[in-house]
């Protein structure tokens, strides 16, 4: 299939756009890889110091002939994604022993769960956490006694903070391997009823906690479409997954056999054999298309519009936001998952789920097939489905047609002929729009503005019965430099119960809201922020906005802001307690939203 003209536009843009920065990157990494192995340039006492406590494996080590695998692991047992990660190790190591080659646990990084700090203090780390992985992945790398790593996230900043790692050690062959979603529990549109109950004091806090202990209630990734779920959507779309492996749930044979089958091509893909597959040759121009294709046809998060530029940076790779919202436009809309939709992604995995996407896609021209993968072979090879037969795995076909058309479509006939993001930019800045979950009458709101400083403001407000006309929300001073960016997730159900009861209403914010965030319309991530004089913090109460997702414009009507005054909040209390003195050097050197919000690329 000829590739669609508007995917193979984006692709030569990029590329031009990113010449200068990716050829330097390149060469650096063809500098490390020209060096060999990395072992061979340790003195002996710096060898044994890294072979000390590896027992049996210390002689292989030693002879330095065979693969040796550095495990970057996020495993923690408050994060449920990530428990799962705490048996990988023995099994990563069992493997390469039994392949004839090595493994080490190289370093462990943090991994949060913004499920457990959304609303609260420790969300202000959240954003600065992705950079604080790398850093420490880095560490780990760094001892450079490894051939290939095995990295281990699944969860909104762990993913992209690796991948970030990654493709700074880009001439060292790296697969990521994930730990799938927990089985399906209380159906998640449910869950938001009752959230929505809880919000207006129809019911208690009692039966809130029921309700999210049965929707959060095992092992693995949560079950709807935000963030993590997401992002391993976008490991397997780019060719960091092994094929098939994103949506196994924990604790199944399948889903052993392929963290054993990962480990055996961490070793096939080093310098030491014939395959030798840097993550350098992976991370290309092409891979962060297909990438970005994925989140479009999928209806994914939010926050990926953050971190794909932050990750294709590290790889000399320089997205736009005008990149997104071209592919936007030109990607279909195939799956509804909640919350695009009642489906969980086991569901979604059922009806077909990713090999069925990306052999759509392929065939429609709107990915590129022939890129680099660690699985080699080229992209096709994804659009096949693991089968355990015995103790082994083998590729099979995936299903032609959607097992579930109220799920999966094909491109021919999607649920809606745009993908899931929308480019906002007028005399307000830049900013996003999650538009796959919101009703499209609901796509263009003008109404006068409520300008708040924070979420609990704006519930606060709300519970005072503010709120009677239509009306655009305000919450600014939400940028990385202000508070490190957190989500905005509390003012979901608000909003939600304002928009039932027949308001229009819309957010505008310059900061983020959830990887899950659904049907209202929210102009998010609006840059330059206020915090950098940007026009959020010229706006007054009763401000006339229009927000139109329609034509992708974000504008203040009738007023001149160059007249006015910025806004000067105190923000002397966002940089103490619960750790937030830490991170200042972050805040005060943080990028813009639509470049990543980075500190270390």
């Amino acid at each position: 299939m000829t590739l669609h003209p508007t995917i193979q536009a984006v692709t030569d843009r990029i590329r031009k756009r990113s010449e200068s920065t990716r050829a330097t990157y390149l060469d650096r990494m063809a500098n490390a890889a020209a060096e060999g192995p990395r072992r061979a340039h340790l003195t002996c006492g710096n060898q044994a110091h890294a072979y000390a406590p590896m027992g049996d494996d210390k002689a292989r080590l030693a002879e330095a002939k065979v693969g040796n695998i550095g495990i970057i692991t996020a495993y923690n047992d408050m994060l449920s994604a990530h428990q799962p990660f705490e048996t990988y190790p023995d099994q990563i190591r069992a493997a390469a022993r039994a392949a004839g080659g090595t493994a080490q646990v190289a370093g462990g990084v943090p991994s949060m769960c913004d499920g457990v700090t959304q609303g609260q203090t420790g969300m202000e780390l959240s954003l600065f956490s992705r950079d604080v992985i790398a850093l420490a992945a880095g560490v780990g790398l760094s001892h450079n006694v490894f051939d290939s790593a095995i990295y281990l996230g699944v969860c909104d900043k762990i993913v992209p903070g690796l991948v970030i790692a990654a493709a700074t050690f880009g001439y060292v062959p790296g697969i990521f391997v994930p730990a799938g979603p927990m089985v399906s529990g209380l159906p998640n549109d449910q869950k938001a009823k009752v959230r929505q109950k809880f919000a207006t004091g129809e019911v208690g806090r009692d039966e809130l906690m029921a309700a999210e202990m049965a929707s959060y209630h095992g092992p693995g990734t949560c079950t709807f479409y935000g963030t993590a779920n997401t992002n391993q959507m976008l490991m397997e779309f780019m060719g960091l997954h092994l094929p098939g492996a994103s949506f196994v749930n924990p604790g199944t044979p399948l889903r052993d056999a392929l963290t054993v089958a990962a480990t055996e091509r961490a070793l096939q893909i080093t310098a030491l054999g014939n395959a030798y597959t840097p993550v350098s040759d992976v991370l290309d121009e092409k891979a962060f298309v297909n990438g970005l294709v994925g989140l479009m046809a999928t209806g994914g998060s939010t926050n990926l519009v953050l971190h794909l530029p932050a990750m294709a940076r590290a790889a000399g790779v320089i997205l736009d936001l005008e990149d997104f919202a071209d592919l936007s436009a030109a990607t279909p809309l195939m799956a509804k998952v909640y919350p695009n939709g009642l489906a969980d992604v086991n569901h979604f995995h059922a009806a077909g789920g990713l090999g069925y996407m990306i052999g759509r896609l392929l065939e429609a021209g709107l990915l590129h097939e022939n890129v680099n993968t660690i699985a080699g072979d080229g992209l096709a090879r994804y659009a096949k489905e693991p089968k355990l037969k015995g103790d082994t795995i083998v590729y099979e076909d995936g299903p032609a047609i959607s097992l579930n058309d109220k799920i999966l479509r094909p491109p021919s006939d999607p649920f809606q002929p745009t993908g899931g993001l929308v480019q906002l930019a007028g005399n307000l800045g830049r900013g996003v729009m999650k538009a796959s979950a919101v009703a499209p009458e609901r796509h263009i709101v003008e109404a006068k503005a409520r300008v708040f400083r924070t979420q609990d403001s704006v519930k606060a407000a709300f519970a005072a019965g503010e709120f009677t006309e239509d009306t655009i929300i305000v919450v600014r001073f939400q940028g990385p430099k202000s508070n490190g960016m957190p989500e905005l997730h509390a003012l979901t159900p608000v909003l939600a119960v304002l928009q039932d009861r027949g308001l229009k209403v819309a957010l505008v914010t310059d900061g983020r809201m959830s990887g899950a965030s659904g049907k209202v319309p929210s102009a998010i991530h609006v840059s330059p922020e206020a915090m950098d004089g940007g026009p959020l913090a010229y706006i007054q109460d009763g401000d006339l906005i229009r927000l139109d997702a329609t034509n992708g414009t974000l504008d203040v009507l009738n007023t001149d802001l160059s007249t006015r005054t910025a806004a000067t909040p105190d923000l002397a209390g966002n940089g103490n307690g619960v750790g937030r003195e830490l991170f200042e050097i972050f805040r005060r050197n943080a990028g813009t939203a639509d470049t990543g919000a980075g500190t270390v690329v």
